[in-house]
């Protein structure tokens, strides 16, 4: 293997890309290649095996995906590239980037395949022809054993952040993936650290590969005050509103990943009386520089933006920037929060994070290296005291004003005609400015307000230890009580408790805390799960398959896993006992 990191900037046009990917790439805002896509891109476009460690966030996807579509035959509508990617959430996001790749080649197909997606899309997906396929470990095996997927004619084969797959358990479906595949395939791994198993793979099936190590240097300002905030995506906008009403900003840019998204929201908070605008690449220049305009004569305070748009926008009444969808990629990051705390004044920097989206924020403070601070969502009485403080001062304002006394003999005119009390009519014409909206934010629903912060995921909330019985049955946090359920896979399907784990987090969205004991039998095994598991997920869980193999998961009333009958067993998921991110954090 070589050791290779670039030591100096370069463009892309002089890496051997395909000129309508290179259209694709000034469209999307990249200027000049990242160190990972520098060193990289041209060991793939001659040809060669990579293999490519760098920490999540540094370009990796356009380093793998660029030579991959320069090299694609078009002509040839049947997979010619399989992407393995460790959860459905990176897969969409891959798919998505290669899309946006392949913008001005029109005829090529991409195709993501996932767990917890409709097997009819897939397969219609499949049948109509596609040239990339972009999946996850157990649903690639599923289409291969179901005969729906033929890889006997692969060119191109990457592993995006290898280590994460096979810490969730997939090194088995991953190898057998790799067995299957054309012997003379150019394959490419990519990794953020090089474990022994990570070492013996590329050795066993990579041919000769090159091998770039990154380090990464991305920094932010010292300037910035930089926070997160754990939020479900459903509940995103309310959280935003509430920081926006509870939190004083001069301006705020706010970023989100798509054009759609930013007329969306937009149109979204407008709604909800805020002044804010889009500002995307769909719209002409003339018009983005009188919004630009606006912003700084303080006619607009909020612009939801792209970070195509926003590149090298520097106004300084932006006091905050708010990532309200989180980049994927590190150096954004940066770019993004650069667009305040400026020439040395102070901003502000909010990061929402989904739970899924942990991983991505961990990358983000190690490239930085700087962590940012957990913050919360303004409770529903943060926001009731700032709504009344604002109506205080609204009223102090407006007594000096010179029109007072002409609405003051008004008044008293109509408290003496209709014996009406002064401060009955105040609160009156108070009630014509609330438009007929509710003036106070109601309470949260009380199961709510009881199981979550608003904004934090109920299930990253749970603090109970695997392995516990209190009081002779085992429960979690929130005194929710785990179930043991009986899927048709064990020791004959040669099925690890690592494989268990990450299927069924992969399928049915679970992280780390809703897994109790393990116990892998002859023909089947028990896994401990929670008794309330939604229905949707249920029945997401009973079609999952494991090594080729349909797990029927079902209730096992009245059995119990039995802990600590082997190594595997009394340790969930047969992990050790090493505190680790849930699997809500990876993706």
């Amino acid at each position: 293997m070589s050791n290779s990191e670039p030591d100096q900037a370069a463009s892309f046009a002089g890496l051997g890309i395909d000129d309508r990917v290179l259209r694709a790439l000034s469209g999307v805002g990249y200027e000049t290649p990242s160190p990972i896509q520098l060193a990289t891109i041209p060991h793939l476009v001659a040809g060669h095996d990579v293999v490519g460690l760098a920490q999540t966030g540094t370009g990796k996807t356009a380093a793998f995906a660029t030579p991959i579509l320069t090299k694609i035959d078009e002509t040839l509508a049947r997979p010619q590239a399989l992407i393995l990617t460790p959860t459905r959430e990176l897969a969409i996001q891959v798919a998505e980037a290669f899309g946006r790749y392949s913008a001005h080649m029109p005829g090529i197909r991409v195709l993501p395949i996932y767990g917890g997606q409709s097997y009819g899309v897939q397969l219609a997906g499949l049948r109509r022809g596609a040239h990339i396929i972009v999946g996850t470990p157990g649903r690639v095996i599923d289409h291969l054993t179901r005969g729906t997927l033929d890889i006997s004619q692969l060119r191109f084969l990457v592993l995006d952040e290898a280590d994460e797959m096979l810490k969730m358990g997939f090194q088995e479906d991953v190898e057998r993936i790799l067995t299957m595949a054309p012997d003379d395939r150019q394959s490419a791994l990519f990794s953020a650290t090089m474990p022994r198993v990570i070492r013996d793979l590329s050795r066993t099936y990579l041919r000769d590969p090159a091998e770039v190590t990154i380090k990464s240097t991305t920094k932010t300002s010292d300037t910035i005050n930089q926070r997160w905030v754990l939020v479900s995506h459903a509940r995103k906008l309310d959280a935003l509103t509430r920081f926006l009403e509870v939190e004083p900003f001069d301006a705020m840019l706010i970023f989100v990943r798509t054009k759609q998204a930013t007329d969306e929201l937009a149109e979204k908070l407008r709604a909800r009386g805020f002044t804010a605008t889009s500002l995307n690449g769909d719209i002409p220049q003339p018009v983005r520089e009188r919004i630009v305009g606006e912003l700084r004569a303080g006619k607009i305070d909020i612009l939801v933006a792209t970070d195509v748009v926003a590149r090298g926008l520097d106004v300084e009444r932006i006091s905050h920037v708010v990532n309200f969808d989180i980049p994927t990629d590190n150096d954004s990051y940066v770019h993004r929060i650069g667009r305040t705390g400026r020439a040395g004044r102070s901003g502000e920097a909010l990061l929402f994070v989904t739970p899924r989206e942990r991983r991505l924020l961990r990358s983000i403070e190690r490239s930085t290296g700087q962590p940012l601070e957990e913050t919360q969502v303004p409770t529903v009485e943060d926001v009731n005291a700032q709504r009344v403080s604002r109506f205080e001062d609204t009223i102090t304002e407006n007594l000096s004003n010179s029109d007072l006394a002409l609405f003051r003999r008004l008044i008293e005119g109509y408290e003496r005609e209709h014996d009406v009390c002064m401060a009955d009519i105040a609160a009156a014409l108070a009630v014509q400015t609330t438009d007929g909206s509710a003036f106070f934010l109601k309470p949260d629903p009380p199961e709510r307000a009881r199981s979550e912060r608003p904004g934090r995921d109920v299930r990253e909330k749970s603090t109970g230890k695997f392995g516990e019985r209190p009081g002779g049955g085992r429960r979690r946090s929130g005194d929710r009580r785990m179930a043991t359920y009986r899927i048709n896979v064990g020791k004959k399907n040669k099925v690890a408790p690592g494989a268990i784990v990450g299927a069924l987090a992969n399928e049915g969205g679970l992280n780390r805390e809703d897994f109790g004991y393990i116990d892998i039998r002859s023909d089947y095994s028990l896994v401990e799960l929670p008794a309330d598991l939604p229905s949707e997920v249920f029945d997401a869980l009973r079609s999952t398959r494991i090594g080729g193999v349909r797990i029927s998961l079902r209730r096992e009333e009245g059995a119990a896993a039995a802990p600590g009958r082997d190594r595997d067993r009394g340790r969930p998921g047969g992990f050790d006992e090493r505190p680790r991110k849930s699997f809500r954090d990876r993706g």
